[in-house]
């Protein structure tokens, strides 16, 4: 088996690929760029590199957000596009698990990774590894910051916190949480397509034509034209 994984969820451009559980390689870059003009030209050196072809692959497996709105449709459009032309599974995983799974394997306590989705809120969840995998105790979610850290006072075990947005976040964590709050290393904020690759491995393949983003809450000019389309028609 032989997977390509593609996340363009958030800055971070990431691409692998897996094959008999071996990462063959991966591309990564943590970059304010277009990832509409960068994505394809990753995976083909990607698969150049690897002395691999197209048809080799045997699965697509795809960061499906949320994070970006413009960034997590193009990783979304890519995959579904390559699947359907090389007529193989897609898989879609959370954005936010992807960043767990890199850093909580070997922590005795929860993770929390985190996106900034402005105005004080950030995308969210809360995982565990229970025997050895990767396991949600609260949901993804778009949540005030302060809310969040208030609800994660409850736990039972420290909280480790993960992602490139944190130091937006961090004093409020802290002021909340005290010494509950563990911070990963610096090394650990950008979600690997690896990780991503094996997290999607053994899931089945999902519909093509109802996959779609999980954006969470809708992009904010689509939000506006929606709220003024009620106001017009409401009168």
């Amino acid at each position: 088996m032989t997977i390509l994984a593609i996340d363009t969820s958030n800055y971070v451009l990431g691409v692998a690929l897996l094959e008999d559980n071996q990462v063959l390689g991966e591309y990564i870059t943590n970059l304010k760029k277009n990832h509409s003009v960068r994505i394809m030209p990753a995976i083909q050196t990607l698969m150049k590199d690897c002395e691999r072809l197209p048809a080799d692959l045997t699965k697509i497996v795809v960061a499906e957000g949320p994070g970006s709105y413009t960034g997590v449709r193009i990783g979304v459009t890519v995959a579904k596009t390559l699947a359907w032309t090389l007529n193989i599974p897609l898989v879609g995983i959370s954005s936010l698990e992807i960043l767990a799974a890199g850093t909580g394997r070997y922590f005795d306590g929860y993770v929390s990774p985190i996106f900034d989705a402005r105005r004080g809120q950030v995308y969210t969840a809360l995982y565990q590894y229970q025997n050895s995998k990767l396991a949600a105790v609260k949901k993804d979610q778009l949540v005030m910051l302060a809310d969040w850290a208030e609800e994660l006072q409850e736990m039972d075990k420290p909280i480790l916190f993960v992602g490139n947005d944190l130091p937006i976040h961090q004093a409020k964590i802290d002021e909340i949480l005290g010494e509950k709050a563990i911070y990963a290393s610096k090394l650990e904020h950008n979600p690997r397509p690896a990780e991503l690759a094996g997290l999607g491995q053994d899931k089945p393949g999902e519909d093509l034509h109802s996959f779609v983003p999980n954006y969470i809450r809708l992009a904010e000019a689509e939000a506006k034209w929606l709220e003024a389309k009620g106001k017009i028609l409401n009168g």
